[in-house]
């Protein structure tokens, strides 16, 4: 060995949790409720508000965050993108309400979902290198947006019917998703599949 100084390389090893279940619950469980008032199933009232400031917005947040100090850049710009989604959402909704600012037109909230739309198709870009159970989380949320905004575009409710069920299938595998990740680690093997990582 040389007698210069040598450069020590100290591996750290991550022993942090996964955070992603965390998001995709958050994300699931607010998206099949705010869904479910889509369809016309139920009032779109407080608990929906509250779950997208809370669950669907601030825990997704978190996750991201989580995402971010596990070097994950797909997951912190996901998680941190759909959670401030969610928070966006119920400011829209309440501010007008509030009177701090009037409420958006229809061709702002237009704008609004297919923005968010065309993010959703380049984040499905990204999943075709990862599991086929996200390809098909964020296929369906890509399609949901779209039908939102066709919706609101048109005025049509069945189009917003349509997009309520679709909705409701985007949150049910972002769910199974998520619990998959649980289990599967819980339990050491496979348990729920999420398909092959490319």
């Amino acid at each position: 060995m040389s007698e210069e100084k040598q450069a020590v390389l100290t591996a750290i090893q991550d022993t942090t949790g996964n955070p992603a279940p965390l998001g995709l619950l958050g994300f699931g469980m607010t998206t099949v409720l705010l869904n479910l008032a889509n369809a016309g199933i139920i009032s779109l009232g407080s608990m929906i508000m509250a779950m997208g400031i809370f669950y669907g917005g601030i825990a997704q947040v978190i996750a991201g965050i989580e995402e971010w100090k596990k070097k994950n850049t797909f997951g912190a710009t996901a998680f941190t993108s759909y959670g401030s989604f969610w928070l966006t959402l119920v400011a829209l909704i309440f501010f007008g309400k509030w009177g701090w600012i009037g409420g958006q037109d229809t061709g702002g909230m237009v704008a609004y979902l297919i923005l968010w739309g065309i993010f959703t198709l380049v984040m499905y870009i990204g999943t075709l290198k990862l599991n086929k159970a996200l390809q098909f989380v964020f296929f369906t949320l890509f399609v949901l947006f779209f039908l939102l905004a066709a919706g609101d575009a048109t005025g049509s409710k069945v189009i917003h019917t349509i997009a309520g069920y679709e909705g409701i299938i985007c949150g049910l595998s972002a769910i199974y998703t998520g619990l998959a990740q649980v289990l599967n680690e819980v339990y050491g093997k496979i348990v729920w599949p999420v398909g092959p990582v490319k």
